[in-house]
């Protein structure tokens, strides 16, 4: 974005990169509509939008925005806020959404541990598979024992760099 671009222009950009992400995100394994609408939350410059808000800016039925929405909260990455008055449900990217998902990981961490274990008990110690599979699961360890610190410092390092939420501030 250029300091001459309209504000059309400017909002054209925003979006067109908007898409670009979700192109990158379903590329790195997440449904389209899930990608498309996370990169709305992102690219949003409103606090919180509605299903239909989302619908109207990726020109969708709002009904292929419910399964979406619904991903994107049970991963921990949005969250519905209250909207007294308001007939349509909230929603916001989370403040620690970032984090929040990556803690959502020790489940598929620990699946994968198990699966690993499990493999290693059905083969035998010099076979290449027990190898690949004792190499799995110890890489799955370190890496369950690193989230936690891992964490709390990311949540250390931000913390002099977090703005309070909106509604946070009125209070």
């Amino acid at each position: 974005m250029s300091q001459q671009d309209t504000p059309q222009q400017a909002a054209a950009e925003r979006w067109e990169a908007a898409e670009r992400l979700a192109l990158v995100l379903t590329e790195g394994g997440l449904q389209r509509m899930s990608a498309r609408t996370l990169a709305v939350f992102l690219f949003t410059d409103s606090e919180a939008v509605t299903m239909g808000d989302i619908a109207e800016r990726l020109a969708v039925s709002a009904g292929s925005v419910s399964g979406a929405v619904r991903a994107l909260a049970s991963t921990g990455l949005i969250e519905r806020l209250p909207a007294p008055g308001s007939r349509r449900e909230h929603y916001r990217l989370r403040q620690d959404a970032w984090p929040t998902l990556f803690s959502t990981q020790n489940t598929v961490v620990r699946v994968m541990l198990q699966a690993a274990e499990t493999g290693i008990a059905a083969t035998a110690s010099g076979d290449p598979a027990h190898a690949r599979l004792t190499q799995m699961r110890d890489f799955y360890q370190f890496l369950l024992g690193e989230l936690p610190g891992l964490l709390e410092r990311w949540k250390q390092a931000q913390a002099p760099h977090q703005p309070p939420r909106r509604a946070e501030r009125a209070q």
